[in-house]
């Protein structure tokens, strides 16, 4: 055999590798953006197909309605390559069409942490003057103190109150660390100023502004889209107790690059203006009742919620109030990941609303929560600003919000 025979042999083997390379990438792209599982109303079509080299099989799943008849509450689509090679199998759950009351008025949020969360420790000069690190590396950033010597406390004011009656003595503090109990000792330093100090840095509750995404007829309501995290933590807070306060809002900073902007707002913290109850805090968003003057002041007529396989990129509907009234801006859905880990980041928009550039520069803090409408249906809400892009932002899909509330 010549050399040239030689050299395209070589040649056509590469090829005949970079082709089969190619084909396996292509697959494994289209595959991963195939769901495991999705929900369609009834009476939907179908979502187009993945790929015009994938073909796509389906089946009813039946369910023993009585015992002569048989009913659908779904199918299985089955996935293949050139109609040859399996790729996967997905899920398809019916529903009939569900309808909310979409929001878009800011609340006002004030959570009470279930126990006092520690967010770090730091250095005590005792009365010697000396300094003293007593919790170093016994306690941690996250972890919950919900008693002392025994003693259930709430409040930092009953941990302050706790810690100067110890006369001295070694302080027990029961922890409540990722979720297991543990207890710890500390020796209480007495301080320069007077009493006693442990040298740990603590919180009992956070407050803010955000936005109401949507009221069901029952009066649940969804809000934020994202979980209240702590500041310094950066950990899920786990409440006790919260409320919702009604908020107006005062003052816009606008966003710009590097620097997200930012709605001020001023809550009242009076019983007279409670609109809500939170009784759970996800990274979904927050979730619990409203009453009826939040009802009131929404006023909206219900849309009908559009699931995760039917939002596409395209023009799309941002409502907010951050003029004074509530309003729909337009806004463009430029990625949708729906196979995405992170609940709060599977949609990318774009605002393109002149009126809402003007006043806000896009989206700011406190926005989170505004509900995204498509096709007149609310899809999803509003999560995070792209810090470099104040016009760019993250949203959550509508379904994964509902998870957390009875339709």
């Amino acid at each position: 055999m010549d050399i040239r025979k030689k050299y395209r042999l070589l040649l056509s083997g590469v090829l005949a590798l970079c082709l089969a390379g190619l084909g396996i990438l292509n697959f494994i792209q289209i595959r991963e953006r195939i769901p495991d599982a999705y929900i369609q109303t009834e009476g939907e079509p179908m979502p187009d197909r993945v790929s015009p080299l994938v073909s796509e099989e389906i089946q009813e799943d039946l369910t023993e309605a009585s015992a002569n008849a048989f009913s659908s509450e779904g199918y299985t689509i089955s996935y293949k390559y050139l109609g040859i090679f399996p790729m996967k199998e997905t899920k398809v759950e019916l529903r009939e069409p569900v309808s909310v009351i979409p929001g878009g008025t800011p609340i006002g949020i004030y959570l009470e942490t279930k126990g006092i969360l520690i967010v770090g420790t730091g250095t005590v000069t005792g009365a010697d003057g000396l300094n003293y690190e007593p919790a170093l590396r016994i306690v941690q950033g996250g972890d919950y103190i919900r008693a002392v010597n025994g003693k259930e406390i709430s409040e930092k004011e009953e941990l302050i109150e706790a810690i100067n009656n110890c006369g001295g003595e070694q302080v027990v503090l029961d922890l409540d660390r990722d979720g297991e109990m543990i207890q710890v000792r500390l020796d209480a330093v007495p301080a320069k100023e007077g009493g006693y100090k442990l040298g740990i840095w603590v919180r009992d509750n956070t407050q803010g502004i955000g936005t109401l995404t949507f009221v069901t007829e029952s009066g649940d309501f969804g809000a934020l889209g994202h979980g209240i995290n702590d500041v310094d933590t950066g950990i899920l807070l786990e409440p006790s107790e919260g409320k919702l306060y009604d908020t107006t809002i005062v003052n816009i900073h606008k966003g710009k690059e590097g620097t997200p902007g930012e709605l001020s707002g001023m809550i009242r913290y009076r019983e007279s203006y409670e609109c809500g109850i939170i009784s759970e805090n996800t990274e979904a968003g927050i979730f619990g009742s409203v009453n009826e003057h939040l009802m009131q002041k929404v006023d909206a007529s219900p849309l009908e919620v559009g699931y995760k396989q039917e939002v596409t990129t395209g023009e799309a509907w941002i409502r907010s109030s951050v003029s004074g009234e509530v309003k729909d801006y337009r806004a463009e859905i430029v990625e949708v990941h729906r196979n995405e880990e992170d609940v709060n980041k599977g949609i990318i928009l774009e605002v393109t609303d002149p009126e809402l550039l003007s006043l806000t520069g896009g989206i700011v803090q406190g926005m989170s929560g505004s509900p995204i409408i498509q096709n007149g249906k609310i899809v999803g809400a509003v999560t995070h600003v792209f810090v470099q892009d104040s016009a760019k932002g993250f949203g959550i899909f509508i379904e994964n919000m509902l998870e957390h509330v009875e339709i």
